[in-house]
């Protein structure tokens, strides 16, 4: 069931959005090299605290999850897709990095996520995550009343696939509200025209996922949570939580610089 948020929900949504671009902002000033990933959580923590915001990431523990997610930021390293686990890995020159979080304010969340390369970046990895933010800005600009999800997937696949990026299968965005992961399910490819309409007061994470080498193919690592390119080929994801309003999208978690 989708639930229509009203104008009141929606700003207590960006009050959470802010949490979490704030957040990320901080971590991407602290990632250097020789930090590790966990102290980047602990960076993203003192966020949360200083806000009064909890986390839907900690503790969370899906059907497939062998264990409870034991961090407040998802941290993917290179050829790790999304759902990384913080760990006393430490940055290394030229590492592409793509950090998740998440933030729970007033009963109401928040959900976004960057990539971002470390030291001295590798053109390439600056191509694809230069996809990534447009087929990004794509989905936002799709998300207004009158079209429906399947002209967000399509604006999303579109940019990936003519760009020559994969698309891991199974894994997207979703509806955000006093839950992290709400209905309905927002795909990275889908044909235009088809799928639930989008009606005012959808709140929507779109959360374009490309995988450098062209193919499709994943795996889960041995953590259970992570998801890594088949072929060790680099990964790029970026997320925003988005309204569907009378006045077109509105980006509730949009970052402002420090």
């Amino acid at each position: 069931m989708v639930e229509l948020k009203t104008d009141t929900s929606i700003d207590a949504m960006h009050a959470a959005g802010q949490v979490v671009g704030r957040a990320l902002t901080a971590v991407r000033e602290a990632a250097r090299v020789g930090v590790s990933l966990l102290e980047l959580d602990e960076v993203a923590r003192e966020v949360l605290r200083a806000a009064g915001a909890s986390s839907p990431f900690l503790g969370y523990r899906p059907s497939f999850a062998p264990t409870p997610f034991p961090a407040v930021i998802c941290a993917s390293v290179n050829d790790a897709i999304v759902h990384g686990v913080p760990t006393r890995y430490r940055l290394r020159d030229g590492d592409l990095l793509s950090v998740d979080c998440g933030a729970e304010l007033g009963g109401w969340a928040g959900d976004s996520a960057i990539s971002f390369t470390v030291g001295r970046a590798r053109p390439d990895d600056l191509r694809l995550i230069e996809t990534a933010e447009r087929a990004l800005a794509a989905g936002i600009e799709a998300a207004v009343v009158g079209h429906r999800i399947g002209d967000i997937a399509h604006a999303v696949g579109r940019v990936c696939r003519t760009a020559g990026y994969g698309v891991p299968q199974g894994f997207g965005g979703h509806g955000v509200g006093r839950r992290m992961h709400e209905d309905p399910e927002v795909p990275n490819e889908g044909r235009p025209g088809r799928g639930l309409p989008l009606r005012p007061g959808m709140v929507l994470a779109i959360e374009p996922m490309l995988i450098a080498s062209g193919k499709d193919d994943y795996y889960e690592a041995g953590d259970g949570w992570t998801l890594r390119t088949s072929d060790g080929s680099r990964a790029a994801h970026v997320e925003h939580t988005v309204a569907v309003t009378e006045n077109g999208p509105r980006i509730l978690t949009a970052r402002v610089p420090s």
